[in-house]
C-alpha cells in the first residue's frame, strides 16, 4: 500500500507533469516551480529539480540540456492514469481555481478573464469563423471577445503548434472570478444542454455535475454531436451549451449588477437568472439561493463543430489579458 507520503510525491509528480504537457518546449525547474504556485502547491526550484531527477530516471521526463525537460510518451501515459482520488471533483477544482486568477476589473477594464482554447487546421480556420457568426451574433457566447494565435506563436501557456490556428473564446468563469473579487460566493453546479424554445431558455435535457467528473462537460457535449446551436441561433428552437449556478439570496442585487457590468465590457454570458428560491428551467433551487443559467463560451465552437469542422478543444484552459481579446468582428 502506498503511504501518505508517496501519495504526496505522486500528486506532485502528476502537477510537474501536467506543466510540461502544457508545453511544446522544453520547461526548466524555475517555471515550473512557478506555474505550479499558480496552482497553489509549492514547490521551490531546487525541490522540483529532485523530482524531475526521480522522473528521469522513472523515464517520465527526459532532459533537453540547459532548456529544461520535455514529457515523454511514458510521462504523458502516466498523466492520463493519474491517481484516481486526484480526479474526483477536478473540474470544480479547476473552476474555482480559475475564479481565483481571474483578476479582470470592469472599472479600469484591466486584468486577466478565464478563456477556452481551440485549434483548428489552418486551412479550415475561415469557413469556422463563418460558421460561428451566427452563434455570436445571437448572443448565445460569452461575449463577442476573442484571440487567435497562429503557429509558433503563444496563446495562454501553450504555443500553437504547426498546421494550426489558436482560438481563445470567453469563459463564463469570468462571472465567478469577478463575484469573488467582490466577496460573493458563486457555487458552479453543472454543465448541460440546455433547450432553446420561441428564443428564450426552456430546461435543460442533458447535465453533468461538475463535483463528480474529472472532464469538461462542454467537451463531451461537442463530441457526442449533442448540440444544435446553428438551428437555435438562427430560428430560436435549438440545444446549446450552458451552466448553471447559485448565489446566496442576499447577493442577488449584486450579482446583477455586476452581470450588467461584464455585458459592458463584451463579457456577458447570462441566460436566464431567478428569482429568490425558484425554480430556473426546471432546475429546482434552494430556498435561501438564486438559480443563475449561463451560456457556455464554446457554443461559437460548436457550431463550428456541426458544420463538420473539427477543433481540439480545451475549456476554462487560462486566462489572458483583457488587452489582447478583440471583438469577433475584427477578424
Amino acid at each position: 500500500m502506498v503511504g501518505s507520503s508517496g501519495v504526496d510525491v505522486e500528486r506532485k509528480v502528476n502537477a510537474i507533469l501536467r506543466v510540461l504537457s502544457q508545453s511544446e518546449e522544453a520547461v526548466g525547474a524555475r517555471l515550473i516551480s512557478r506555474e505550479l504556485k499558480k496552482q497553489g502547491i509549492d514547490l521551490t526550484e531546487r525541490a522540483v529539480r529532485y523530482h524531475l531527477k526521480l522522473m528521469d530516471e522513472r523515464g517520465l521526463t527526459e532532459s533537453a540540456g540547459r532548456d529544461g525537460r520535455l514529457i515523454t510518451p511514458a510521462g504523458l501515459e502516466e498523466l492520463r492514469n493519474a491517481l484516481v482520488a486526484d480526479k474526483v471533483g477536478l473540474f470544480s477544482n479547476r473552476i474555482e481555481l480559475t475564479a481565483f486568477r481571474t483578476t479582470f476589473d470592469w472599472r479600469s477594464r484591466t486584468g486577466f478573464v478565464p478563456t477556452n482554447h481551440s485549434l483548428f487546421d489552418e486551412e479550415d480556420f475561415p469557413r469556422a469563423v463563418k460558421a460561428m457568426r451566427s452563434a455570436f451574433r445571437a448572443g448565445i457566447s460569452v461575449g463577442d471577445l476573442v484571440a487567435v494565435a497562429r503557429a509558433g506563436e503563444k496563446l495562454g501557456d501553450r504555443t500553437v503548434p504547426e498546421g494550426k490556428i489558436g482560438f481563445a473564446t470567453g469563459c463564463s468563469a469570468v462571472l465567478s472570478g469577478a463575484l469573488l473579487k467582490a466577496g460573493v460566493p458563486m457555487d458552479s453546479r453543472f454543465g448541460g444542454i440546455l433547450q432553446i424554445r420561441n428564443h428564450k431558455p426552456l430546461r435543460f435535457i442533458e447535465l453533468i455535475y461538475y463535483s463528480g467528473t474529472s472532464l469538461d462537460p462542454s467537451e463531451i457535449f461537442i463530441r457526442g454531436k449533442m448540440t444544435n446551436v446553428v438551428e437555435a441561433a438562427r430560428t430560436g428552437e435549438g440545444k446549446v451549451l450552458a451552466n448553471f449556478a447559485e448565489v446566496p439570496a442576499q447577493c442577488r442585487p449584486l450579482a446583477s449588477d455586476m452581470i450588467a457590468r461584464l455585458n459592458e465590457a463584451h463579457l456577458g454570458s447570462l441566460a436566464v437568472m431567478g428569482n429568490i428560491g425558484e425554480p430556473v428551467c426546471e432546475v429546482p433551487v434552494d430556498p435561501n439561493r438564486v438559480g443563475i443559467v449561463l451560456f457556455g463560451g464554446l457554443n461559437p465552437v460548436a457550431a463550428a463543430e456541426e458544420a463538420r469542422i473539427p477543433a481540439e478543444n480545451a475549456s476554462i484552459c487560462s486566462v489572458l489579458d483583457y488587452g489582447l481579446l478583440q471583438s469577433f468582428w475584427d477578424l
